[in-house]
């Protein structure tokens, strides 16, 4: 009789758990396409044409403002927190080490600043965020997509909680540890780490790789050896302020080329590397590779829509801010 129990309550378990991976999937957490159809129908529009203004001037700028976007998701849910200013009493996200090498958030503000003149206390910053994004990708060559909207902004931005970010020095475990827990896919993490196909990096971020792999003095062996010696000569032991193109010959162009440096062993972190210790994960980067990037404008396009339904607030949950960087 107890074991039938026992048995009854694990299977009662595991469909609990089931219909929860279901509802991280499936649910699209009150957001919507169109949401400010009504309340602000020029806002996607006015996005936009801001956006236009700040990449064409200083296309660079499309990989941090992503960055900034996938740092906001992955803390708290996409709720703009990472957009708030640190106070006398608390350092918020946008101050924590993983976040000081973000830029763009004078696009942010312009564009709120249009759409409070517009449409006042109406569209959100993380909504903001979210649409800035899906535009500066799109004006680099990037897959355009929709974006549901109709997320309302958190109050809080605690910058210790950083920590829960995918480290540039995680193994394939702890990366989908870290994607599972935000209820993405294992194909959602080989397809956003693509992002990295624009933008630089620190030294910094990478140097144990050339210099202290295993704290003898080493490199790491999963690196392409010729790479090694030509990261070394951009980056001295100890070098906090250089900073190294992610991909090569096209970082200010959003296509597939990244996943052909990953299969070469030619990827800068080893998050990149650890893509090929994963049989899914390996098999995806291959394809890309072998294809020119075939699906991957259309499956990043699919990721983003993912990623950007992490723990949104909605309804009557947090509020909608007059300043992206302060609470009201």
């Amino acid at each position: 009789m107890a074991t039938q129990k026992l048995a009854s309550l694990f299977f009662l378990q595991q469909i609990i758990h089931v219909l929860f991976i279901l509802h991280l999937a499936n649910a699209d957490h009150g957001l919507k396409l169109g949401f400010y159809q009504k309340t602000c129908p020029d806002a996607e529009a006015i996005t936009r044409k801001i956006t236009h203004q700040h990449i064409s001037r200083a296309p660079t700028l499309a990989a941090p403002l992503l960055r900034m976007h996938f740092h906001d998701c992955f803390i708290r849910g996409c709720d703009g927190s990472v957009l708030l200013n640190s106070t006398k009493n608390n350092q918020a996200e946008k101050d924590a080490f993983a976040n000081l090498s973000l830029r763009g958030y004078q696009v942010i503000d312009a564009v709120k600043s249009a759409l409070e003149n517009k449409c006042p206390g109406v569209v959100s910053c993380a909504d903001i965020l979210a649409l800035v994004t899906r535009d500066a990708v799109s004006m680099i060559k990037g897959p355009f997509w929709e974006v549901p909207t109709g997320r309302r902004d958190g109050r809080e931005s605690v910058a210790s909680e950083t920590r829960d970010l995918p480290p540039p020095f995680g193994n394939i475990t702890l990366l989908k540890q870290k994607f599972a827990a935000k209820g993405l896919s294992v194909k959602d993490l080989v397809v956003l780490a693509g992002g990295h196909t624009i933008g630089t990096s620190h030294c910094s971020s990478f140097e144990t790789r050339l210099y202290n792999f295993t704290g003898k003095g080493d490199t790491d062996p999963t690196l392409d050896p010729n790479y090694v010696v030509h990261l070394k000569r951009k980056c001295q032991p100890g070098d906090t302020t250089t900073l190294v193109k992610m991909d090569p010959g096209s970082f200010r162009t959003f296509d597939g080329d990244y996943y052909t440096l990953v299969a070469k062993r030619r990827g800068l972190f080893q998050s990149d590397a650890a893509l090929l210790d994963d049989t899914e994960t390996k098999s995806y980067v291959k394809l890309q590779a072998n294809t020119y990037g075939s699906t991957f404008a259309k499956d990043f396009a699919e990721s983003m829509v993912n990623m950007g339904k992490i723990g949104v607030l909605t309804g009557k949950a947090g509020e909608i801010r007059k300043h992206c960087a302060l609470v009201n």
